[in-house]
């Protein structure tokens, strides 16, 4: 309610201007309903685990049971997120994959894991190891997680004697076999990048440290 909806519910006994003594004192009420309903508002906010920072997003950990560590806001949340989701994870495939893109926020379909087993390459197979074969590196570049952490959190939601084979950390671009143009989601990219393939490549933090997972 602004000041001059103040000033229209009193009587005709008062002068209705907010220059009067009771229009100044409108404003001054006016004024902290506003710092109020901003701090509201912003603690509305910040009970989003994408919108909370610093010791209020430590917060949100303490109730999951994660702690920060040195972790940045950004890669913080990927450790809770990836809490809760361990909590519900029960070490199959489609769980570890469920769980990897919840906490990457990422589509589910990005991410691809297989049995070493079920590799098309003999080389390859081997008992109780799996292999990530697609990962969205944008979704690592954009937290800033290295290798080495997310090979962490995929430790943390496989199954005890599961081993983590190898990683593909490289990008879907690839030539055409033929001289034949082709368009397609692996081929060279229009301008517009609807359609094309990426190049591989992952940030590496300098002072790359262990996560408290």
């Amino acid at each position: 309610m602004s000041v001059k909806d103040f000033l229209s519910k009193l009587t005709d006994a008062f002068t209705k201007s907010e220059k009067s003594s009771i229009g100044k004192l409108f404003i001054i009420v006016d004024q902290q309903i506003s710092v109020l309903t901003s701090a509201l508002e912003k603690t509305e906010e910040w009970r989003d685990i994408d919108n909370a920072g610093g010791k209020t997003l430590n917060k949100l950990g303490e109730n999951v049971g994660q702690d920060r560590g040195r972790a940045t806001d950004e890669v913080y949340r990927v450790l809770i997120r990836g809490k809760v989701a361990r909590n519900a994870s029960d070490g199959t495939i489609n769980k570890i994959i469920l769980a990897i893109s919840k906490s990457l926020d990422c589509n589910y379909n990005d991410i691809q894991i297989i049995n070493a087993n079920d590799s098309n390459s003999s080389d390859e197979h081997e008992p109780a190891a799996i292999i990530i074969k697609k990962i969205p590196l944008s979704a690592l570049n954009a937290v800033g997680l290295s290798t080495s952490q997310f090979l962490q959190i995929v430790n943390s939601l496989k199954s005890g004697g599961v081993r983590v084979a190898y990683i593909n950390l490289e990008g879907s671009f690839s030539f055409s076999k033929g001289r034949t143009e082709e368009i397609s989601n692996e081929g060279f990219s229009k301008l517009n990048q609807l359609v094309g393939g990426t190049l591989g490549g992952l940030f590496t933090p300098e002072n790359d440290f262990k996560l408290p997972i």
